[in-house]
């Protein structure tokens, strides 16, 4: 089995490997500014997902110069990925999206635009906006289901029902946009086949890429509550690795995966405190595939951005 991972797709498409930084552009989210609701999704962290984002009170030429610091040890002049990661990307006035984006795009060492958002923060003049904007540079659109398991998303409080996720994705795409799709495994309740049925979801929309994450208990989140009440159940390390090795099998090879295990800032950080040590994870994963003689002896690479 060949992994398609970020670094492959960055180089096959741009010929070099690319390296994001994180930016904050100042919006905020339905779910928290009371068109939805206020309390966000049950695992949001106060900084919208955009912990590792530096600070929303700089311009976003700073912002990319300061973040750029943070991975000088190993990006050395290489191409970069301009990731507005805080909240939902899209949600602002389209003239505030412009300018913000646009910022970004005439950075001289950006070559991609990436803009987490809401399948729901899509509407007519944003989809226009992303259009003119991937003629300047290439626009990537991350959109957050986390789950196809409907209940699950309003346990989660995620705020809309997947024919909304399924008709962005077919917009972004009719547009030329690539389109990424953020999923949580281990959401409270879930089975593997819940999991396994998001991931085959996910791939009849027609997502290019995707991002698998474990679920992490961040503090000051509705989540911590739960956890701390005996109602959220997470795996160990081990658990984890056998059953994404194994959801991995169900997706295309054409589907870049961005990322396989995910990493929540450890100063907030409850629960899996084991996903803080990323190489050991990482090194771990790279065992069990092999100890489950998944990659029939192609290359098999687990570099992440």
């Amino acid at each position: 089995m060949f992994i398609f991972t970020l670094n492959d797709y960055c180089r096959k498409t741009y010929g070099e490997k690319l390296y994001k930084v994180s930016l904050d552009g100042g919006m905020t989210c339905p779910n928290r500014d009371g068109k939805l609701d206020t309390r966000g999704c049950i695992f949001c962290s106060r900084g919208g997902s955009g912990d590792f984002a530096v600070g929303r009170c700089e311009s976003v030429c700073e912002q990319i110069e300061r973040a750029k610091l943070r991975i000088a040890d190993k990006c050395k002049g290489a191409g970069l990925i301009a990731y507005f990661q805080s909240y939902s990307g899209t949600y602002a006035p389209v003239g505030y999206l412009k300018e913000l984006f646009y910022s970004a795009a005439q950075h001289p060492e950006v070559k991609v635009i990436s803009i987490a958002t809401r399948p729901d923060c899509l509407d007519h003049d944003v989809l226009q906006l992303l259009c003119e904007l991937n003629i300047i540079k290439p626009v990537w659109i991350e959109l957050g289901l986390q789950t196809s398991n409907e209940n699950t998303a309003k346990y989660i409080r995620r705020g809309y029902e997947n024919e909304c996720y399924k008709q962005a994705v077919g917009r972004l795409r009719d547009i030329g946009i690539y389109v990424i799709t953020h999923v949580i495994l281990y959401l409270p309740g879930e089975s593997v086949e819940d999991m396994e049925n998001t991931l085959r979801f996910v791939t009849a929309c027609g997502s290019d890429g995707i991002k698998l994450s474990l679920l992490h208990v961040l503090r000051d989140t509705d989540l911590e509550k739960e956890y701390e009440q005996g109602k959220v159940i997470l795996p160990d390390m081990e658990e984890y690795l056998d059953t994404l090795t194994d959801l991995l099998e169900l997706l295309p090879p054409d589907m870049a995966i961005h990322r396989m295990t995910g990493d929540g800032p450890k100063s907030i950080l409850i629960a899996p405190l084991w996903t803080g040590d990323k190489k050991k994870v990482l090194n771990r994963l790279k065992r069990v595939m092999e100890e489950k003689d998944t990659t029939q002896g192609r290359r098999w690479k687990l570099e992440q951005n």
